[in-house]
């Protein structure tokens, strides 16, 4: 009986670390991923067969949204966006129906000019999951700014959550809605003290139904690292609730950013500049050695990860 007790003890004790292990965030399409210098941001399309996510040189002076779609069981090759690759484009995001996808750029307004400005929010729409992509439009005020706006994330009543540096902030960088209603954006509003700072908040994801929002969070008390991700609830009265970080499963002591969330696999995905490279694997014999250290996907350079979480 005491044998039998002991086996069902350390089946239990494996049990749990693989399923810890399962837990852990892990590489998204690192065969993709590792051919560019750092990733910043990721977006999937509801019928999960169409991706997007920046690719930027290592100091960020590059900045190109790469198209990745699936043709039969397997993904394509990755390609440059048809509408970026000629200014700093970044932060791609699918609205929850997949017909519209929203992206941050610095390219001029009016084409009669070359000219870039401060960066703004623009989109690409089109009727149907299998017509083509619209010419990319600003999205204009009272959204577009002469500030920068960042990280658009719309739920399925068309409201618009985005990063912005507006004079009315609570502090760096807030978390903003813009409202859609009779057909137009209303002008923004910064979220409540739930979820804003004095201090920097950046790269919100808003759940379709709202019910939700998963957010960075830079240097705040109960932070892991650098930026951490948080997650808030907002309740039946539209109140949210005092931001939560998600926690050691998600948060590394490095730099957590850019969420974005699959509800049909429970999928977060996020950025994350965390790095396994230590003084135990420092030591190579071979240039070979030396390089697969280097180039491992976690060596502190932006990569795309994915946790399964229920939220």
């Amino acid at each position: 009986m005491k044998k039998k007790l002991i086996t069902l003890l350390l089946f239990v004790i494996a049990s749990q670390l693989s399923s810890q292990e399962n837990n852990e965030p892990k590489p998204v399409f690192p065969e993709i991923i590792k051919q560019f210098p750092t990733a910043r941001d990721f977006t999937i399309s509801p019928m999960q067969d169409e991706l997007y996510f920046t690719a930027q040189g290592y100091s960020g002076e590059l900045s190109t949204i790469i198209k990745v779609v699936k043709k039969g069981d397997s993904w394509s090759s990755p390609e440059i966006a048809p509408f970026s690759g000629r200014f700093k484009d970044m932060e791609a995001m699918f609205s929850p129906d997949g017909l519209k996808l929203f992206f941050v750029s610095n390219r001029p307004i009016k084409k009669s000019t070359t000219a870039t400005k401060d960066f703004d929010i623009w989109f690409i729409h089109r009727s149907n999951t299998s017509s083509e992509w619209s010419a990319p439009k600003n999205i204009g005020s009272p959204i577009n700014t002469k500030g920068d706006e960042f990280y658009p994330s719309q739920s399925i009543n068309g409201n618009l959550y985005f990063t912005g540096t507006a004079s009315t902030s609570k502090g760096k960088d807030d978390i903003f809605v813009s409202k859609w209603e009779n057909n137009q954006y209303l002008s923004p509003v910064s979220l409540s003290e739930s979820i804003n700072s004095e201090g920097y908040e950046y790269n919100s994801y808003i759940a379709p139904d709202e019910s939700f929002l998963i957010f960075g969070g830079y240097k705040r008390k109960d932070g892991l690292g650098s930026g951490d991700l948080y997650i808030s609830y907002q309740n039946k009265d539209g109140i949210w609730s005092k931001a939560k970080n998600l926690s050691k499963r998600v948060n590394s002591d490095k730099m957590d950013y850019c969420p974005f969330y699959l509800e049909k696999t429970h999928t977060l995905y996020f950025t994350s500049k965390r790095n396994t490279i230590n003084d135990n694997n420092r030591t190579s014999e071979s240039i070979k050695q030396l390089l697969e250290v280097m180039n491992s996907y976690q060596n502190g350079l932006s990569r795309i990860y994915s946790v399964s979480l229920k939220l």
